[in-house]
């Protein structure tokens, strides 16, 4: 089984390679070879089709303007071509997130996939979340609202503040005095979070 993934990587690297050259059929290749799999890591980070597909393409269109930038040795190109589809869905899930001014859930979070895969530091992974989220239930609503939207979605303060309709004090004030009362509860964490 590690032989077939060893040539498995190996053909998608050669693809890749190809690619950089200007091989639209090895473009081609790769995309038949792969997209699936990076269309269900779409899938699951947007949960919405027509999303999920133009995410796919974008990612292949960004393999064939950079293929030339992808080095063997920083990564398979399984590892490659994951970061990119991961970055755009993720992109692609927070420009529609600010776009529709909706609320997702803080539960939401927790359901994108993990860049880890072995099963202990999955485990590690979810046990840390755990402690995360019960120490974010203890926060007031608005404290929770202004540090998630910071630290899972990525907004800046400003940002925050425009999406609330808050003066950027009070939001700098919430997420000030939730993360002191986040670092009191995680405490007596901090050694299983360090990990």
């Amino acid at each position: 089984m590690e032989s077939a993934q060893r040539l498995q990587q190996q053909e998608w690297s050669e693809l890749i390679a190809r690619t950089a050259q200007g091989d639209q059929a090895a473009l081609a290749l790769l995309y038949d070879r792969t997209s699936p799999w990076i269309f269900g890591m779409a899938m699951k980070i947007l949960g919405n089709r027509e999303a999920a597909e133009d995410v796919t393409l974008e990612v292949y269109l960004q393999v064939w303007r950079q293929a030339a930038l992808y080095d063997r040795e920083r990564g398979t190109p399984a590892g490659w071509l994951t970061t990119l589809a991961r970055t755009r869905a993720i992109d692609r899930f927070r420009a529609d997130y600010l776009e529709k001014g909706r609320r997702t859930p803080l539960e939401t979070a927790a359901e994108l996939p993990s860049r880890e895969n072995d099963p202990e530091e999955d485990s590690v992974g979810r046990e840390r979340r755990r402690i995360v989220q019960a120490a974010l239930a203890t926060l007031p609503p608005e404290q929770r609202e202004a540090i998630a939207l910071a630290y899972f979605w990525g907004l800046s303060q400003s940002e925050i503040a425009e999406q609330l309709k808050t003066p950027l004090g009070t939001v700098k004030t919430r997420i000030r005095m939730g993360m002191l009362k986040l670092r009191e509860h995680l405490a007596p964490h901090e050694e299983g979070l360090a990990l």
